[in-house]
């Protein structure tokens, strides 16, 4: 895949249903543009948990007695990985009255994943540092679930197969050990109906919020092939 430079800072979010192949476009975009890096507020927060940081113990201590982890300290989170990169002021602070003025070099451009997941919490978000684009990634339901239908993965190593596009050497059997594939737990198409109405639920206020701000763009396909040259043609028209 030929890469592309930026010409300016992107800062984006992925939002798509469960199934739709954000990681997958994640990762193409990453390649195609080299200067793009991930933020994941997930991986953040394992990270300070395992350095004991006073946020990861403050984090943990949430965790332990059943709460969710408050969004201050995820903006903190975000903000302190984005203050080391040095892609905002070192002096910004998540209760400033206004937001960063993050730096606008190509280098500085990163994928947001994890948070936000709600309206509220983009609109704090949006207090701290200003997304330039956030892409809405549709798949009609009906392919979502056929896709996850033919999904199988073998257990003892993560590897998953995919029997219309990804099939196994030999049908059932883990390319590498030959040990037999099984369906996921939680793959039932009940299971994944009800995930994807949640998600709608969800994501439409989240989606009406990113549209009033004038910075969503929606992109639809039945693959990630079909779309990643769509989503490459949008980015490189506003930041490449």
């Amino acid at each position: 895949m030929a890469t592309k430079e930026l010409r300016t800072a992107a800062r984006i979010i992925l939002v798509g249903a469960p199934g739709v192949g954000k990681g997958t476009q994640a990762e193409r975009l990453m390649k195609r543009f080299p200067q793009l890096s991930a933020v994941s507020s997930g991986d953040l927060l394992r990270e300070s948990v395992r350095q004991n940081t006073p946020l990861g113990l403050e984090a943990q201590t949430a965790m332990r007695s059943g709460n969710l982890v408050p969004d201050e300290m995820i903006l903190k989170l975000i903000l302190n990985e984005l203050k080391m990169k040095r892609w905002v002021s070192a002096k910004t602070s998540v209760s400033d009255a206004l937001p960063a003025a993050p730096s606008s070099a190509p280098d500085a451009s990163f994928i947001l994943d994890g948070f936000p997941r709600t309206a509220k919490q983009a609109s704090r978000l949006d207090g701290l540092i200003p997304i330039n684009l956030v892409v809405s990634l549709v798949t009609p339901v009906d392919i979502i679930l056929k896709r996850i239908a033919s999904r199988w993965v073998h257990a003892p190593s993560g590897r998953v197969y995919n029997t219309d596009f990804n099939a196994p050497k030999v049908a059932g059997k883990d390319d590498v050990t030959g040990e037999p594939l099984t369906k996921r737990e939680d793959d039932g198409e009940e299971t994944w109906k009800q995930r994807l109405r949640k998600f709608d639920e969800t994501s439409r206020p989240l989606l009406e919020h990113y549209d009033r701000k004038g910075v969503l763009w929606t992109v639809e396909g039945d693959s990630s092939d079909e779309i990643s040259p769509k989503l490459f043609a949008e980015f490189e028209e506003r930041f490449a």
